[in-house]
């Protein structure tokens, strides 16, 4: 294993949202954070959000990320604000030279691009580059077996996921640090420029999708269809 971060990898940043559901899109976002994570995953800039989602914020998702409707409609701001600053702040990182990473990366920027439309925010084109430490473990250790949450990935890459997971903010950060810990390790594997590494994982991703639906179809359900869209759903 070589210590040595390559150089795409020293400032990274990281993005990931807590929501009323699980359904990119009808789900609506109710925290988020951006952060700029250094080369040590120091936390250099942070940048929160908390949104007033404009609809009832069902009781499972409270459970997860403990945000009440009652709390967003006090203190949250309009969805609409909110989105928009949210975008411009990663099409400001994206400016500024700095990968956008975010774990199962189709799930929160398919959501913000839903979002986005929903109230007339203009989306992020070309999102580019992302990258999507789910994406990356899957393909170079494809046989570890357990589960790939986030939880599961940080404590395999020895990654601290801080004092509150399914927080977007601790979530985030540690994103960014199993990045680099991925990064580190399979640096002789990986392409050495973000923009042939963003290309890779659109190709990674659909292979992974093809295979996971295959599995599905053989031991479950015929009429499986897995999405490989990335960074961004096909449907959705």
């Amino acid at each position: 294993m070589t210590e040595r971060l390559p150089l795409w990898a020293e400032h990274l940043a990281v993005f990931d949202t807590e929501t009323t559901g699980v359904e990119t899109a009808s789900a609506r976002i109710v925290t988020s954070t951006i952060a700029l994570v250094g080369p040590g995953g120091e936390v250099t800039e942070r940048y929160d959000w908390l949104i007033d989602p404009g609809v009832e914020i069902p009781e499972p998702a409270v459970r997860v990320h403990g945000i009440s409707t009652e709390v967003a409609r006090a203190s949250g701001v309009d969805p609409a604000v909110g989105v928009a600053q949210i975008i411009e702040q990663l099409a400001a990182m994206i400016e500024r030279g700095f990968p956008i990473v975010a774990y199962n990366a189709p799930f929160d920027l398919s959501l913000l691009r839903a979002e986005a439309a929903r109230h007339g925010v203009t989306w992020l084109e070309p999102l580019s580059p992302v990258l999507d430490p789910l994406i990356l473990d899957k393909q170079f250790d494809r046989y570890r077996k357990g589960k790939r949450t986030l939880v599961a990935v940080a404590e395999h890459y020895g990654v601290e996921l801080g004092t509150a997971a399914h927080d977007a903010g601790e979530d985030a950060i540690a994103t960014g640090r199993v990045l680099q810990a991925i990064a580190r390790k399979y640096a002789a594997s990986l392409p050495g420029e973000l923009p042939e590494l963003h290309q890779a994982q659109i190709g990674w991703a659909a292979a992974q999708a093809a295979s996971f639906q295959d599995y599905m179809r053989r031991a479950r359900d015929p009429q499986f269809v897995a999405d490989g869209g990335w960074p961004l759903r096909t449907n959705g």
